[in-house]
């Protein structure tokens, strides 16, 4: 099942040579920060065959050699968790290839799979390369590398294409679209503020079956690689479904969705964003919607179309207090900008996507991780918590019959 005995040897040297050939230039993606060189590569099909006998892919298991060249004064210590919460260890990738009454072949199948495994441990000037199994990236791998020194830690993310799905440019062509867009580029907080509350209030629905869009509840400001990173600490995946393509800003779908599962698998929430024609102090801005199904986790049919849940205010609490859990968020505040619409209303609003709301959208600015909950500043904009204790009295006061 696995290859010869000693073929672990090999690994850095062969992925390596195959990083400096022609075809392998386009997967290995290499990053320096602070005296430390992070290269990575996502394994191909051919790639799991040669250094375990088995293509990994097939079991779920998404493998990802990694070197870490560690050129600072002190140890460093990798933290898998932050790569992927639900990482897999060695033992456990190689359980399904044991056999009945084979001890000792089994034994060897550990060990092939545990040397194969990258050692969490960098001393100071050496380096130190190997395996991280983990859930797979579909087109791209969002990778991030945290390593903890001495009272620090050095965040890395890279993006890494995924071999055999490198017909779909889709991140290329995203990372690209996010450089080049036209935009205009906002220095002063207020004038940022009054051109986040001029964007779409809703998308446009293009299903012929509803009238109306969802609203955009949702602002997300900073680079790429941070905005990545904080979403993949948080187990969101980038996860495009039919109904995202439905719906709409500038004309377009979205540039990107990703979906945190639920128990079972089952896609609890989502958040889709489009990239905004304008910036702030050279930064993208993304716009979107955090929401999630009618039926949450408990929808009786997983396969029936998606229908945004008409609570889109709770949508956009849990993704804000998630977040905020990221190690990436530094400010929040809200605006205006979408509609105002009470439980009344839209109980008595037939017809396309109905929801209610306060009215408010949430605007995340994120940064190089890592920061603590102390570290993130709230902003005096608009006061969504009074507003949500006005609202909650008038309920209460309807309920009691005041």
């Amino acid at each position: 099942m696995y290859p010869a005995e000693g073929k672990e040897l090999e690994i850095a040297t062969c992925l390596g040579n195959r990083a400096n050939g022609k075809a392998g230039a386009q997967r290995a993606v290499s990053a320096v920060l602070e005296a430390v060189q992070v290269n990575a590569a996502v394994l191909s099909s051919e790639d799991n065959l040669d250094f375990f006998g088995t293509d990994l892919n097939d079991s779920g298991v998404q493998t990802v050699w990694v070197e870490i060249n560690n050129h600072s004064p002190y140890s460093l210590r990798l933290l898998r968790t932050g790569t992927d919460p639900d990482y897999f260890s060695p033992l456990e990738v190689a359980w399904p290839y044991h056999g009945l009454l084979t001890g000792d072949t089994n034994r060897k199948i550990d060990d092939h799979f545990d040397k194969l495994s990258i050692d969490g441990l960098i001393p100071p000037g050496e380096t130190r390369s190997g395996m991280l199994y983990v859930n797979p990236h579909h087109r791209t791998r969002i990778l991030n590398i945290d390593l903890l020194g001495q009272k620090a830690i050095i965040p890395f993310t890279l993006f890494l294409p995924v071999p055999g799905e490198q017909g779909d440019s889709s991140f290329d062509d995203l990372v690209k679209f996010v450089s080049a867009s036209p935009h205009h580029n906002h220095q002063d907080e207020m004038a940022l503020r009054q051109a986040l509350e001029l964007l779409p209030a809703l998308t446009t629905e293009t299903d012929a079956v509803s009238e109306r869009g969802g609203p955009i509840n949702l602002v997300i400001i900073g680079k790429l690689t941070d905005t990545a990173a904080a979403l993949l600490h948080r187990g969101y995946r980038y996860a495009l479904l039919p109904a995202d393509e439905t719906q709409q800003v500038f004309g377009r779908p979205p540039d990107i969705v990703v979906r945190k599962a639920g128990q079972g698998g089952v896609p609890a929430n989502w958040v889709r964003l489009w990239v905004a024609p304008l910036r702030y102090k050279d930064q993208p801005v993304f716009i979107g919607q955090a929401g999630r199904p009618t039926g949450g986790r408990f929808r009786a049919n997983v396969d029936a179309p998606l229908r945004l849940h008409p609570d889109v205010d709770e949508a956009r609490a849990y993704v804000i207090q998630d977040l905020l859990y990221s190690g990436g968020l530094t400010r929040l505040g809200f605006i205006g900008g979408v509609p105002v619409v009470t439980a009344e209303q839209w109980r008595n609003q037939p017809g396309g996507i109905s929801y209610h709301s306060d009215g408010l959208r949430a605007v995340l600015f994120f940064v190089t991780r890592p920061l603590s909950l102390a570290d993130v500043e709230i902003l005096d904009w608009a006061p969504a918590l009074e507003l949500q204790a006005a609202e909650a009295a008038k309920r209460n006061a309807h309920q009691n019959g005041d």
